[in-house]
């Protein structure tokens, strides 16, 4: 399993941030498709976007990039364990949000994905 692990403070409170890099259905480890804990929250990156935050169990979609190519539905399908379907479905019925998510990961967060370039 590709899994870094490593507490720091970005809050007043201690944090716990684990990045695992998310496996194609054949068990291959996918560069640049991230599954995120911190936290209460869990996140899937995909490049340098945020696809889906779920905080406190409420689904939370990036507007602009939630469906942006075929590579980053197909790993936020693993991610929800639900079909493209089935997600528009809960977008329609207000169970999922559609949010800008960029601002997501503060600057701490993103130092570890732009030392990884």
């Amino acid at each position: 399993m590709n899994c870094i692990i490593f507490d720091y403070s970005f809050t007043p409170n201690k944090n716990k941030m684990e990045i695992t890099n998310m496996k194609s259905h054949q068990g291959n480890v996918v560069p640049n498709q991230y599954d995120i804990r911190i936290g209460n929250r869990r996140i899937f990156k995909s490049y340098d976007s945020v696809i889906v935050m779920i905080r406190n169990e409420k689904v939370y979609l990036d507007t602009k990039y939630w469906n942006y190519s075929n590579t980053t539905g197909r790993y936020r399908n693993m991610f929800l364990e639900e079909t493209k379907k089935e997600t528009e479905v809960k977008i329609k019925s207000g169970e999922y949000v559609l949010t800008d998510l960029q601002g997501e990961l503060d600057k701490e967060e993103f130092k570890f994905f732009k030392n990884k370039k």
